[in-house]
């Protein structure tokens, strides 16, 4: 196929549909800046993405008036933290304090959340979502950005910035320096029907296992830690193993639900696995193109803030660039403003996942919890006293170094 500029009309062209990217579009559009998202699926559905909706993400909406709208959709709340050692259930973390519009994590898809973003940012002329619209290609002319070349040959040109919100697996990854920091872990994802009531974010760690589960109303979205590389090993051994690994370490911290694996994992079509990585590029911009979300750092899951933190990443973004691109100033200086300031929460939170990777996730995968291993005096403290609970429920809901919007709503 011949190439073909097929859109010139945006100033920034958004590559990547993602929280961040669709963050980014909806609040540029909102503030009178043209901007086209380029998303190289067909819809938002995509299952086993990151479905938590922090307090902090829900004060953006609230600033932009949209909060109310967002929790009519379907959603559940978590508002508390507990954790199974060894079969002693106790409470490590409480949101219901914060002083906040929203003092809870909202489990939605997270298709859900995309397509609200997306209807809202779409009530603004100068934004367009392209979806079947994947980029192969960053167009470079003199050391500047100027555009993108998609899958099927065409081209699209930005008129100032190409903002990079695709994920782990960037282009920008391909002409900016990255870092990694390591990660010893993989994960397993996999539903299991939810019999018993009650809400809460669950860890259990029995031997050298660790399952996060996570409530989603009628089902638990698990989370089945694993060493690095060690997936191939555990399907090899097949689906009754996994079974039964899973059915020992649930068996208190959830009874009723373990009598229907069976039903839930038939087979490891069931289950996904994710190979989780954990670093970030040592500089995030150059002429044209700035970087931003996963794109600029991957997460761990460890924690569930990834989405979370790069939505900030693209509110920092617009809030920075906004009036540079209306004024058409060079954009630059700005670019590297905003991630020197992106990178200070970046390094801190990576930092805690990095330690919680060696001081706990590795010791447990090679040694386990024995049975009469004492939990943690962290865990122990939490578990005693309610006021420190609020502690890391205080963390989880504002993040570091939250953001708040200040793009200004030109007319509709």
């Amino acid at each position: 196929m011949s190439k073909q500029v097929v859109y010139e009309g945006a100033n920034v062209i958004i590559v990547g549909g993602g929280p961040a990217g669709m963050m980014a579009g909806l609040l540029l559009a909102r503030a009178g800046v043209s901007v086209a998202v380029l998303e190289k699926h067909g819809d938002f559905f995509r299952d086993f993405r990151g479905d938590t909706v922090h307090p902090s993400t829900m004060q953006l909406l609230d600033d932009l008036g949209l909060l109310g709208q967002f929790l009519a959709r379907p959603h559940n709340r978590i508002d508390r933290a507990e954790i199974y050692w060894n079969d002693r259930l106790m409470q490590i973390g409480d949101l219901s304090h914060l002083a906040m519009p929203a003092p809870f994590i909202a489990m939605m898809p997270q298709w859900h959340f995309l397509d609200f973003l997306r209807d809202e940012a779409e009530k603004y002329p100068n934004f367009q979502l392209h979806m079947h619209a994947e980029v192969s290609e960053l167009i470079e002319d003199h050391g500047q950005v100027t555009g993108v070349r998609l899958s099927d040959g065409r081209e699209m040109r930005a008129g100032q910035l190409v903002l990079m919100c695709d994920g782990r697996a960037s282009l920008a990854r391909a002409i900016l320096p990255a870092q990694s920091l390591g990660a010893p872990i993989d994960v397993f994802w996999f539903a299991l029907p939810k019999v018993a009531a009650g809400a809460a974010l669950r860890g259990v760690v029995h031997g050298r296992r660790l399952i996060v589960m996570i409530d989603r109303g009628d089902y638990w979205q698990c989370a089945f830690v694993i060493a690095k590389g060690e997936g191939a090993a555990i399907e090899a051994r097949g689906i009754a193993e996994f079974r039964a690994t899973v059915a020992d370490a649930l068996h208190r911290a959830a009874p009723e639900e373990v009598a229907g694996l069976a039903a839930a994992l038939p087979d490891f079509d069931k289950v996904h696995l994710l190979s989780v990585s954990l670093d970030r590029l040592e500089r995030w911009h150059k002429p044209g193109l700035l970087a931003i979300g996963d794109a600029a750092h991957a997460m761990s899951p460890v924690g569930g803030i990834g989405i979370n933190l790069a939505v900030q990443d693209a509110v920092c973004a617009a809030n920075m660039l906004y009036a540079p691109l209306l004024e058409r100033r060079p954009l630059t200086p700005y670019c590297a403003e905003i991630a020197a300031r992106r990178l200070l929460p970046t390094r801190i939170i990576q930092g805690m996942q990095a330690a919680a990777h060696r001081n706990l996730l590795t010791p447990l995968m090679a040694s386990g919890v024995g049975a009469n291993d004492r939990p943690p005096l962290a865990l122990r403290l939490l578990n005693r006293f309610a006021l420190l609970r609020r502690i890391p429920g205080y963390f989880i809901g504002h993040g570091v170094r939250q953001e708040r919007v200040t793009t200004p709503a030109a007319p509709i």
